[in-house]
């Protein structure tokens, strides 16, 4: 890992960061990661409890301990099956997902992977259709269904996130549940600069939508640690086929990713060209300056 100021961004700092899927953590077991340059341990308890702190020589990864009992925790929660803690002020909530209460969905982690760039330019990807047929070929899309048909972006400061709507791409295997290639509905929220949530039509029930979520735990500013969680209509596939199809997505993401250059998102609308389809992306870009952040990101020049 680069070696690198740690995080000054006090944007960055005050807000919830994933840690880990609390079903993937031994209960009652120290665990360890790297959170925004800083290593921080964390532990899950019998009873759910989470529990996070910064890492110290008398609690190593691996001894046993009780979640609660820990003294000198950093503010943490469970959450959307993953433990979130902050190194700063811990904001009063996490921006809300309704349908992750919903009885009948499928609620897992899909993966977690490391990846060699910043968390900024892995939400852009996220966001980006434009490169389904090419990248996520006779998956997500196919050729000649290439156009990035026109829709709706808006920043909205009563909810302090961004949200793109009325998308549609053609996709020949929209998920596990798919049987045949169908035009699909998508909507992108942002409420978080270092999260997105994705809802998309679901094949099996044409009033509802699943949901794709990426939680990304920035460990410094090039490298993160991703964690898609799927929140997901289908009654049919064991756990293993919905991981491994999203798993099957990411891995082809993950070298565009960690090819891009450079790995900072820059935030000067000169820096690089958009194009119509990269309406998402210039909101995003535009939203992360208001805000004032800087960690990820090359921020414009004033």
């Amino acid at each position: 890992m680069t070696t690198q100021p740690k995080c000054t961004d006090p944007v960055i700092l005050n807000l919830w960061h994933p840690l880990a899927a609390v079903s993937e953590t031994s209960v009652g077991t120290v665990m360890d990661t790297v959170l925004l340059e800083e290593r921080v341990s964390y532990a899950v308890g019998s009873d759910g409890t989470v529990a996070a702190w910064r890492s110290r020589a008398d609690l190593p990864a691996g001894s046993r301990v009780d979640a609660g009992s820990i003294a000198e925790q950093l503010p943490s929660k469970s959450a959307y099956g993953y433990v979130w803690t902050t190194l700063g002020d811990a904001p009063a909530e996490l921006f809300p997902i309704p349908e992750f209460e919903e009885p009948d969905r499928r609620r897992l982690n899909a993966a977690t992977m490391g990846v060699n760039v910043s968390a900024p330019r892995a939400i852009e990807n996220f966001l980006d259709m434009g490169h389904f047929p090419y990248v996520h070929t006779d998956i997500l899309g196919a050729e000649p269904h290439t156009e990035v048909k026109e829709y709706d972006v808006e920043i909205s400061a009563e909810r302090d996130e961004i949200l793109a709507t009325r998308c549609r791409f053609y996709q020949p295997m929209a998920s596990t549940a798919s049987t045949e290639g169908a035009d699909v509905d998508y909507i992108y929220r942002v409420p978080h600069p270092y999260c997105s949530v994705l809802y998309k039509s679901s094949p099996v029930d044409d009033k509802r939508l699943d949901v794709i979520a990426i939680f990304l735990q920035p460990m410094d500013q090039e490298h993160v640690r991703a964690h898609m969680m799927l929140c997901v209509l289908d009654e049919d596939n064991e756990d293993k086929i919905i991981k491994r199809f999203q798993q099957t997505i990411f891995g082809q993401d993950k070298p565009i990713l960690e090819n891009q250059f450079p790995k900072r998102l820059p935030l000067d609308p000169r820096a690089e060209t958009p194009i119509r389809a990269d309406k998402s992306a210039i909101a995003y870009r535009r939203w992360l300056s208001q805000k004032g952040v800087t960690y990820g990101v090359i921020p414009a020049a004033a």
